[in-house]
C-alpha cells in the first residue's frame, strides 16, 4: 500500500492560500502578469512560510513568527492621512497607504524625462516595461519574493531617460495604519547615462508588510537608493538589482523602532568597471528583531563593491546579519569587501553574523570580516573622567559608530535626517 504524503500547512500558510484564491481574480494585471502571478504562487505553496531548516532563514524563521497571515488590506476606504519623520523632505513623492496609491497626498510631478506611474495601474494596463523587467532582475526563488509577486498589489513604475538627471529625491512613502496584509512592488528603470536618487520611507503599526523593489542600473547611470524603516510588526523589504558596465551605485538601510524586519537584497553586477557601495544601519531595543541578508553577485570585470553593515542591539534585541559574495568565473580583477560590526548594550542582547564568499576566479581581491562586542570601557571611562554622564557618554560613543557608516551617504540632506533619526533614538534611550 503506497501511504499519500500530505502537505500541512500553518495557519498563517493556510491564510495566504485563502487570500490568494479569493484576490486572485481582482489583483491587477492579466495574461502574461496573471501567469507570473500563479507561477510565483506555485512555487511558494511548495516551499511555504521559511524557517529555521532553511539556511537563508536559520536565523529569521519565519513559520514561527508569523502565527497568523492577516487579510489582505481594504483598499476601497478613503486612505488615512499619514504623516512620517521626512516630510520635511523635497522632491516627487508617491504616498502609498495600506498598499494603495493616495493621489491626494502624493505629489507626482516631475521633469522631462521620467516617468512615474502607480504599480497598480501599470499592471491593469499591461505596461511594456513590465513585460521586460520584471521577475527578471535577478533570478531568486527566494519565497518571500515569490509571495510578493503572486499577491503584488500598488507601487511605482519609474524610467529615467537616458541622460536624464534627476535634481530632487524621487520619494516612495509607504504607511500603514491597518491590521492587515499589505503586497507592494515597485520597478525603476534606470537608463544610461541617468542620474537619480531614490528614497524608500516604509512606516507601519499592525500592517504585515511585503514589499519588494526591482531595479535596473544601466550603462554609466548614478543611482542612490535610501531605505529608512519605522515598522512597528512584521515587515519584510526585498531589493533586487541589476547593474550595467561603468555604473555608479549606492544604497543604505536605517533601521529603528522595528518589531521584526527582514532587510534582503539580491545585487547583480552585470556589466564591467562598476563600483557599488552597499550599507547599512539598525538601531535595536526591547525584544526587536532585524534581519539584513545580502546576495551580491560579481559577473563582470573589474568591478568594486564594498558592503558595510553596523548594530546597536540593546536589552533583548537580536541583529542578524547574513552577506554572501559570489565571484563567478568570468569576474577577474573583482574588489570586493563586506563587515559587519555589532554594538552589543546588554547582556541579552544578541547579534548573529554570517559572512559569506564563493569565488570561482583566480584574480580578484575579497574580503570578509564581523565583530561583536560592548563599548570600549577605556574610552568610557575617559569621556566619565571629564564629567560626561555615563548615558551622554555612551550616546556619543554609539552616536560615532554609526555616523561612520551614515557619513556614506551621498546626499547631504538624507544624510542629515538619518543621523536625526539616529540621534532621536539614542534620545528615546534615556
Amino acid at each position: 500500500m503506497n501511504a499519500e504524503l500530505r502537505v500541512i500547512k500553518t495557519a498563517a500558510e493556510q491564510g495566504l492560500a485563502d487570500a490568494y484564491a479569493s484576490a486572485k481574480a481582482t489583483l491587477p494585471g492579466k495574461g502574461a502578469i496573471a501567469s507570473l502571478r500563479d507561477d510565483a504562487f506555485k512555487r511558494f505553496e511548495v516551499t511555504g512560510l521559511p524557517h529555521r531548516r532553511v539556511e537563508e532563514w536559520k536565523y529569521t524563521d519565519l513559520r514561527a513568527l508569523m502565527r497568523e497571515a492577516l487579510p489582505l488590506a481594504n483598499t476601497a476606504a478613503p486612505p488615512a492621512k499619514v504623516k512620517t519623520n521626512f516630510d520635511t523632505l523635497k522632491g516627487c513623492r508617491l504616498v502609498f497607504v495600506d498598499g494603495a496609491f493616495a493621489s491626494k497626498q502624493s505629489d507626482v510631478g516631475v521633469q522631462n524625462g521620467v516617468m512615474v506611474v502607480p504599480m497598480g495601474k501599470a499592471l491593469a494596463e499591461g505596461n511594456e516595461l513590465l513585460g521586460a523587467h520584471m521577475g527578471k532582475v535577478f533570478e531568486t526563488r527566494d519565497p518571500a519574493v515569490a509571495l510578493n509577486t503572486a499577491l503584488m498589489g500598488d507601487g511605482a513604475l519609474i524610467h529615467i531617460a537616458a541622460g536624464t538627471k534627476v535634481v530632487e529625491p524621487i520619494i516612495l512613502v509607504f504607511a500603514g495604519t491597518q491590521a492587515a496584509s499589505v503586497f507592494t512592488r515597485s520597478l525603476i528603470v534606470a537608463e544610461p547615462g541617468a542620474e537619480v536618487t531614490v528614497v524608500e520611507i516604509h512606516q507601519s503599526d499592525d500592517t504585515q508588510a511585503n514589499n519588494a523593489l526591482e531595479l535596473i542600473v544601466g550603462d554609466r547611470a548614478q543611482v542612490e537608493h535610501v531605505k529608512f524603516t519605522e515598522a512597528k510588526a512584521l515587515h519584510l523589504s526585498t531589493l533586487m538589482a541589476s547593474i550595467g558596465t561603468k555604473a555608479r551605485f549606492s544604497t543604505f538601510a536605517l533601521t529603528t523602532d522595528s518589531a521584526i524586519v527582514r532587510n534582503q537584497a539580491f545585487i547583480h553586477f552585470k556589466g564591467n568597471d562598476t563600483e557599488a557601495a552597499i550599507g547599512g544601519v539598525s538601531l535595536l531595543r526591547g525584544k526587536q528583531h532585524v534581519d539584513t541578508t545580502l546576495v551580491i553577485r560579481h559577473d563582470a570585470l573589474r568591478c568594486a563593491s564594498r558592503e558595510r553593515f553596523r548594530s546597536v542591539v540593546d536589552d533583548e534585541s537580536r541583529a542578524v546579519f547574513q552577506g554572501k559574495i559570489i565571484v563567478e568565473p568570468g569576474a577577474q580583477k573583482t574588489d570586493a569587501k563586506m563587515v559587519s560590526n555589532a554594538l552589543l548594550l546588554s547582556d541579552q542582547a544578541e547579534a548573529d553574523n554570517k559572512p559569506e564568499l564563493e569565488i570561482f576566479a583566480d584574480d580578484v581581491q575579497c574580503g570578509h570580516g564581523a565583530t561583536a562586542g560592548a563599548l570600549d570601557e577605556q574610552l568610557l571611562f575617559y569621556l566619565r573622567a571629564r564629567g560626561i554622564p555615563k548615558k551622554e557618554a555612551e550616546a556619543l560613543m554609539i552616536q560615532a559608530f554609526v555616523g561612520e557608516i551614515v557619513e556614506t551617504i551621498g546626499n547631504e540632506k538624507l544624510r542629515e535626517l538619518a543621523m536625526l533619526r539616529a540621534i532621536a533614538w539614542l534620545e528615546a534611550r534615556g
